[in-house]
């Protein structure tokens, strides 16, 4: 796939998110009108959404669930990765027309990125990268940072005569997933250790950040909220798994982060 983007090329990437709601269907709704995941399947407790047939999020009913607790380990934000600047245009006048609510809005130098908070609390960032061509890279660690995002920039990269936002564009993937997590120096050696990624950047010990292939990052963990959280209690909605897709994985497999995240790997080649 030609529009496919380079977070999704290398040796590991993120496949899918999983989610544990208290209402699937309202939450499965919101994502489909404000982020333009379309409904893939749904067997009345699990739904699956994405893009031209691409799974990126599966949310399952629990109605007994109690809500997350954003001071504990668990989902910072999802990051959803559109293959354009002019699709994150297409994207921003989407959500100036319909009036949704943003929390903010960001140039980090590799990417420019807006964020928003579903209804039960999930973080989510709809972004799109530089060139990898244009990321500054000092050594093995990449430049990053958090800057006004060139609003009306972003905007005017969309062809005047182009169609407007229509959804998820072929090609949407989740570029990266952010995690809270108790300690990020244990949750960088974890990474490291089990999965062979490789930190790209550091924010002092609140945040690690790190990939596979020389991707900016495919993974993220901080302590912004959640320092010195312990082990997550599975009975709260939010984060239930993340998906990792890998060309070095002979079977499939499930770990554990050191606070009891799921992490799944899948063998599978790039794209």
């Amino acid at each position: 796939m030609s529009n496919l983007p380079f977070a999704a090329t290398t040796p590991i990437s993120v496949g899918q998110v999983g989610l544990k709601a208290r209402n699937a269907k309202a939450l499965a709704d919101y994502y489909s009108a404000v982020v333009g995941l379309e409904q893939l399947s749904s067997d009345g407790e699990t739904i699956t959404l994405g893009s031209k047939d691409r799974p990126l999020l599966v949310i399952e009913n629990d109605k007994a669930s109690k809500p997350d607790d954003p001071r504990s380990a668990g989902l910072f934000h999802t990051a959803f990765l559109l293959p354009s600047r002019a699709d994150l245009g297409r994207w921003i006048n989407h959500a100036i027309e319909n009036r949704i609510p943003v929390d903010g809005a960001s140039d980090h130098l590799v990417s420019e990125a807006l964020y928003l908070t579903d209804p039960e609390g999930n973080g989510i960032e709809i972004y799109a990268d530089r060139l990898p061509t244009d990321w500054k890279w000092n050594g093995s660690q990449i430049e990053m940072a958090t800057n006004r995002m060139d609003v009306e920039g972003v905007r005017g990269a969309v062809p005047a005569r182009g169609p407007k936002w229509q959804g998820a564009p072929e090609g949407s993937v989740v570029g990266h997933v952010h995690l809270r997590v108790g300690d990020p120096v244990a949750a960088e050696d974890w990474w490291k250790r089990t999965l062979g990624f490789d930190t790209v950047a550091k924010y002092g010990a609140q945040a690690v950040f790190l990939s596979t292939g020389g991707y900016h990052h495919h993974i993220g963990a901080n302590a912004w909220q959640s320092a010195g959280a312990g082990q997550r209690d599975h009975g709260r909605s939010g984060l239930d798994w993340v998906e990792l897709r890998s060309s070095q994985a002979p079977e499939s497999a499930s770990y554990e982060d050191p606070w009891g995240t799921t992490i799944r790997v899948v063998p599978g080649q790039p794209a």
